[in-house]
């Protein structure tokens, strides 16, 4: 079974400190939801187009697993702390066996 990966990237956001409500809620409902952070927050080298801003990767051990979490009860609590002024490029992806 192909594993599951959330992939954030935040070309903007314009209150970090506002951004902490949201992961305070996100960590502890994406590890409940089987997630493991392996990225994020880190330095990024960007290239052609690229983003050079936060970028957040978890992995899941499904896709189906992945997508089930983003739909939680949990994950969407926390979805409503994140700020208005945070520009996020959200995706689900299923990985390659």
């Amino acid at each position: 079974m192909a594993k599951g990966y959330w992939v954030s990237v935040y070309p903007a956001i314009a209150d970090p400190e506002r951004l902490t409500a949201y992961n305070e809620l996100a960590g502890p409902a994406v590890q409940a939801a089987g997630g493991r952070l392996l990225a994020g927050g880190g330095q990024v080298v960007a290239h052609e187009a690229g983003i050079t801003q936060r970028v957040v990767l978890v992995e899941f051990d499904s896709f189906e697993q992945a997508v089930a979490a983003y739909e939680s009860e949990a994950y969407q609590k926390a979805l409503v702390a994140l700020p208005d002024g945070v520009e996020r490029d959200f995706r689900i992806i299923e990985g390659t066996d």
